[in-house]
């Protein structure tokens, strides 16, 4: 790997895509509601596929996946890829990177005009500069950095390749 400061190299974001789908595989236990999970384009729709191939090896939930796609500077509409009802079901929405909190609330947005049985967070990685109220439910690796670091996720060929701070 280059020059670059990794926090997460691509079997360490493995084995921690696989935790997060085994967590939410013991929340689901005994529950067969359909789950649909979606990733915020890009790195988070990647996240999501991942998640959703390893919790099939858990659970025999029908599973869906989906995309949010938003501006994440200034996420005033969100568009969903799918027309999956999602009235009943559990819906987990996938990031690579929390920072302020912001996407992850802005994400829910489309979803207000349905009644999941729930909505669940997962962030690959986690910084703790919040200013929305809004806490992960599943996290892969929590950081703490200065407000000026940036964290990457590296996605190549619908796998996430690592982390880095920037």
């Amino acid at each position: 790997m280059s020059e670059r400061n990794y926090i997460l190299d691509k079997a360490a974001a493995v084995r921690k895509m696989h935790r997060m789908a085994l967590e939410l595989a013991e929340q689901l236990n005994g529950d067969l509601t359909p789950v649909v999970v979606f990733g915020i384009r890009n790195s988070g729709s990647v996240i999501a596929a991942q998640i959703a191939g390893y919790l099939k090896q858990y659970v025999t939930n029908e599973i869906h996946t989906a995309s949010l796609t938003l501006d994440k500077s200034r996420p005033v509409e969100v568009a969903m890829n799918t027309s999956v009802d999602l009235n009943g079901v559990h819906v987990v929405i996938a990031d690579d990177v929390t920072n302020s909190g912001k996407t992850l609330l802005y994400a829910l947005k489309p979803l207000l005009q349905f009644h999941p049985k729930t909505i669940q967070t997962l962030v690959l990685v986690e910084r703790m500069h919040k200013l929305f109220p809004v806490k992960p439910d599943f996290v892969g690796l929590s950081v703490a950095t200065t407000i000026q670091d940036h964290i990457q996720v590296e996605v190549k060929d619908g796998e996430v390749e690592g982390a880095y701070i920037s």
